[in-house]
Order: C-alpha cells, then structure tokens, then sequence
C-alpha cells in the first residue's frame, strides 16, 4: 500500500490555511474518491488529474485512490489542488521520488495535457508563506503577482512534466524573480483639465489630504465625475503593505490582479442597479465587493440617490469601521475596506434645481422626496458636502488666465499633509477615534465659540461634531498650521451645511 502527503493551500476570504493533500492506494476495484469537504470544481478534479497523468505520459494505478484533503472540516474549492493530487499519485504509486516533497507546497489547476493554469488567489497564498519554510511551485501565469510578496521562493512551472522533472532532480525550476515594479510617477488624469470649480478643487483636496468622504451636488455636466476621477491622482503612491493588502483582495475577486497596477490607488465605480451583495460583497464562499475592491482607493457612487435604499444603508458600518462582516449559515468572512467614498448628486429629479433658464419644473415636495432617498444617518457620515455650480460659458471657452493647479502640485502638498498626520497620529485625520480626536483637535476659544454657535444652528450630532475637528485639523495640516483656529473651523462647518439648507 502506497501513501503520500504533499501541501497546498485553500482559499478562504483573504486567508490561505494549509492544506495536507493525503493519497492512499490500496488494493480493490479501481476507484478515485476525495473527502475533505470538496466542493464542486475540486470533486471534478479526478477526471482532469486521470487525463493529464496518462497524456504526460505516466500510468494511473488501477487501484483504489484515496485523497483527503486535511484539515476536513476546511471548505475547499476551485481547481488549485489538481496539481497536489497528481503529484502524490504519483509518489504515492512509486512513480516519483518524496525526499523533495515536503520542502514545497504546490497549487495549480492541471489542463487534460498536463499543463498548468493560472488560478484565482494567488496573492493570500504567498502572503500566507512569507515567514515560511517552503518554496512554492505554481502556474508560471501566477508568478509574476505571487513575486509581488517578499521572502518567497516561487517557482514556475508550466507543465506537470517540469514539475516532475524538478522533483526528480534532473532539471531544476528556475526562481522567479520580478523586475522592478515602476510605481505612478504621474496623474493618469489631470486637476487641471478641469475649468473653473475653485471650491471643489478646495474640497477633493481637502478630502484627498485626510481620507475624508465628499458628496458633490450640482447639475448635470458641471464636472463632478471629472473631479472624482482625479481623486487618485492627488493620492500618495501606496505604501507596501497598503499596496499588498488591497491586491490580495483584487486577486481572490472573479477580476484577479494585475501585476502592473501595483501601487496604483483602485479606483471602482459601480452602476446604480448595483446590488447590496455586489456592492459590500457575499454569496457562498463570501467573495469581496466593490467597496473591498476599493480598499485603500477610491469608491465613486454617481447618481447616490439613484441607489437602491438597502444598497447605501449597508455602507455605514464600513465607513465607521474600515472593514465589512459577511455571515451565512455555513461560514463568515471579514474583508478590509478602508476607502474613500466620493458621491455625486444632482440637486433635484431633473438636475436643473435654480437654473437662471428655467428648465427645472420639479416641484417643492418632488425635491425633498427625492433628497429624502438619502438617509440622514448615512449623510451625517460624509464629511464633505460640497455645491459644484454650471461653469460659465466665457471661462469654458477661454484660455486660463492664470497658472492652475496640477495634480502633482496638489499631491505635493497632500504628501505633506500625509506625513504630518502619521507623525503625530500614526493614522490620517479621517480615522481617528473619539479620544484621539480630542487629544490631536484641541481648540482656541474663539474657534471653540464659532464651532458652539454652529451646533446650535445647524443641529449637529455628536458625529457631525467629531467630523468637523478633524476636517478643521485636516485643513490645519494643509497650511502646516501647529494649532487649528477659527479660520480652519469656519472652513470646515461650510462644507458640513448643505444638508440643512432649505431646496428651495
């Protein structure tokens, strides 16, 4: 009787646990059975393995074959153990050597001629073998996103025989190494493209320099998805570990990732009809959504009251928190989604609310229907609330008069901004909690009489309150200010009253 072990690893939300893929033969009528909880794709995988084994050119034993897949209480999917199970056929029926079996893990999806295909997930599995002891050998189409992580030997192979042949000894794998990866140098859309809109431009920095959220509201073809679009390019090039995270969740997404967007600030932005499921992420196993996809980036919702009412309201927990819980009956998955949402809206059914042409013919109670579909505690939420008016017809035809900013000048100055924060906080002004915003916020009593008087008018929340110190500390950064004063704080409660003005 014939048994061999060999590792792998499973995929489970953004996790990637090991996996002891055990082959038994034993004597009776030939059969091939896997236990381990395998789903669909990896019950099938007995079909690929018999047909890639006999075209490379190996015998499949006329045996009965066991395969557990350990632990068995671990739901497994996908085609990633083919390759793990060929091999310790092979080694289990005396066809191939194990001395170099337990100084690799191995994951790969086998074509019926044996050679192997690029899976989804790849990242989280090496993430997983960073401190590790092993080498992992995989689908060369995966090398190069695998290469991403440090202190990973990866070796590719494009074919069960060169794996094979690696294991014999007889003609080593080479290791891959990435070449390096150029990183955005410059915006792929420009601050400057866009014509006029001063106080916008104000606020998407202001957003960009602490993380903050911003709802624009003005009519159709004013800019606002321009000026969302160019929220990437006013943002620092990620950090490494910024930059791993949110690629490990692109490459467990149905999209995968790719390798040349490495340090590129994602940037989803989701249709209307988008569904709660799409939109924060579910289904059975748990995959990510659009605002996971975001994470460390940028999620725009064009047309937010378009949204369905279920869609918006499951936004709240992760823009307090950072990260969404997804439970079903059989299993949870917790995915990252620290992002910046940035909204945009007209200001009544038919866009054109107030226009000196007259075209608008929506009435009182239409508007505040329509303004209604966004929730009070959702709006409360956002920490920018900006107008984003027509532009006129002599600036958009004309050439600027004088210099206007660029998205790598802004970007300077958001960096600074950036580095400022984390000195002091360690985190940017948009997540800071309650004591650390009373420690970092701390106001003159001229700004902390200014910042009175707008509760009190504007009927602030204890949300709302918190969100202005650090929106003012956000605007102290951006003038390298040590102290916010009232200046700052009067430039902060402009941007958090829109949604007490009357529509009218």
């Amino acid at each position: 009787m014939g048994l061999a072990t060999v590792y792998s690893r499973a995929q489970v939300g953004l996790s990637a646990p090991l996996v002891s893929v055990e082959v038994h033969l034993a004597g009776g009528l030939p059969a091939l059975s896997i236990v381990g909880m395998p789903e669909t794709a990896v019950k099938e995988s007995k079909d690929r393995v018999r047909s890639a084994l006999l075209n490379a050119g190996f015998d499949f034993p006329a045996r009965r074959i066991t395969v557990n897949l350990a632990p068995a209480d671990l739901p497994k999917e996908g085609g990633r153990f083919d390759l793990p199970i060929a091999l310790g056929i092979l080694v289990a029926s005396g066809q191939l050597p194990a001395e170099r079996l337990p100084a690799h893990e191995f994951i790969g999806e086998l074509s019926l001629s044996g050679e192997l295909r690029k899976i989804r997930g790849i990242l989280p599995t090496a993430m997983q073998m960073r401190d590790g002891q092993r080498a992992l050998i995989l689908p060369q189409e995966n090398a190069e996103e695998a290469a991403l992580v440090d202190n990973v030997i990866v070796y590719p192979a494009a074919h069960l025989l060169a794996v094979c042949r690696h294991l014999r000894g007889e003609e080593l794998l080479p290791a891959f190494t990435a070449d390096p990866h150029l990183t955005m140098i410059t915006a792929e859309e420009d601050l400057a493209d866009v014509r006029g809109q001063h106080a916008a431009k104000r606020a998407l920095e202001i957003t960009a320099a602490g993380g903050h959220s911003l709802l624009m509201i003005g009519p159709p073809g004013t800019g606002k998805s321009m000026l969302a679009k160019r929220l990437p390019g006013l943002l620092p090039v990620m950090t490494e570990t910024e930059a791993l995270e949110s690629a490990a969740v692109a490459s467990i997404s149905s999209g995968g990732f790719e390798a040349a967007r490495w340090q590129r600030r994602p940037f989803r932005s989701p249709h209307h009809t988008v569904s709660p499921v799409a939109l924060v992420g579910g289904g059975s196993p748990p995959r990510p959504g659009e605002i996971s996809l975001a994470h460390h980036g940028v999620l725009f919702l064009d047309e937010l009251p378009e949204f369905g009412r279920s869609a918006l309201e499951v936004l709240r927990e992760p823009l307090e928190n950072g990260q969404i819980h997804i439970s079903r009956a059989a299993r949870q998955a917790t995915f990252p989604a620290r992002f910046q949402l940035i909204a945009a809206m007209n200001p009544c059914p038919c866009g054109y609310l107030s226009d000196p042409q007259g075209r608008c013919r929506c009435t009182l109670d239409q508007v505040q229907r329509y303004r209604a579909r966004i929730s009070g505690p959702l709006l409360d939420r956002i920490d920018l609330q900006v107008e984003v008016p027509p532009v006129p017809q002599s600036l958009l035809m004309s050439a600027p008069s004088e210099p206007v900013p660029t998205s790598e000048s802004v970007r300077q100055r958001v960096a600074a901004a950036h580095q400022l924060q984390r000195q002091r906080a360690g985190k940017l002004n948009a997540v800071l909690t309650t004591k650390e915003t009373e420690r970092y916020c701390p106001l003159p009593t001229t700004a902390k009489r200014l910042l009175e008087t707008a509760i009190e008018r504007f009927g602030l929340s204890a949300r709302g309150y918190h969100r202005i110190l650090k929106l003012a500390r956000t605007i102290a950064d951006l003038d390298s200010a040590a102290e916010i004063d009232a200046r700052h704080i009067g430039e902060a409660i402009q941007y958090r009253q829109l949604d007490r003005r009357s529509p009218s």
